[in-house]
């Protein structure tokens, strides 16, 4: 299995909060909690790769240069519903950056993701993609979503997600080896339902309480 792409972002508050997260006994209130907490952490190591841009200010003693990167350029895009779990959290780091939206279902003759909504800023080259979703299982939705960025003309696309199946993993580095995937768990497998195992249950259901 090819996960070259794919980084396991390690830290004990994120391991904590994860754990958290899997239990069957933590509610809907804190499960949101949660996952908004974690996400920040993410956001932290995901974006390491941005470019600042050189500026000229004042401290209350003197004139400084620094780096400062262009928050607007950046576009958090939550693939729904789930990822709007999400957006939250990365927002709490970039707070004016853009926030686009993607929905996807299957298609019952393909089986295939159908694209049932989409919304980006125009122009989509010029801007990083934060492409945010929980789950990372079977890698279809993951892989169709950022082909459909990059149909837009986006060429720079983060994908981040909580906790990962190898095979969701391997798929995207298959099909997109130009795009980072930053999770906070490699999990075990996928069960025969494409479930993650142990993964968290449906996130969907558990942070909006549709169980």
């Amino acid at each position: 299995m090819s996960d070259s792409t794919l980084r396991v972002v390690k830290h004990p508050l994120i391991e904590h909060k994860l754990s958290l997260l899997r239990d069957a006994d933590t509610d809907g209130r804190r499960f949101r909690e949660l996952v908004r907490e974690i996400t920040v952490l993410m956001t932290f190591q995901a974006t390491e790769s941005l470019e600042g841009e050189e500026v000229a200010f004042r401290t209350p003693l003197e004139g400084m240069r620094a780096r400062r990167i262009r928050e607007d350029e950046v576009v958090v895009v939550p693939v729904l519903r789930a990822g709007l779990g999400m957006v939250e959290g990365v927002l709490q780091l970039i707070p004016d950056a853009r926030v686009g939206h993607l929905g996807f279902e299957r298609d019952e003759e393909t089986l295939q993701p159908h694209r049932y909504y989409g919304k980006l800023p125009p122009e989509a080259h010029r801007f990083t993609f934060l492409l945010v979703d929980p789950m990372l299982g079977t890698g279809g939705t993951a892989s169709a979503s950022i082909a459909d960025l990059k149909e837009r003309g986006a060429g720079r696309i983060v994908f981040i997600c909580l906790v990962a199946a190898p095979e969701g993993a391997a798929r995207l580095a298959g099909e997109h080896p130009d795009v980072p995937i930053h999770a906070a768990a490699l999990d075990r497998q996928l069960n025969e339902h494409g479930y993650i195992l142990p993964g968290l249950g449906d996130a969907g259901d558990r942070l909006y309480g549709t169980l």
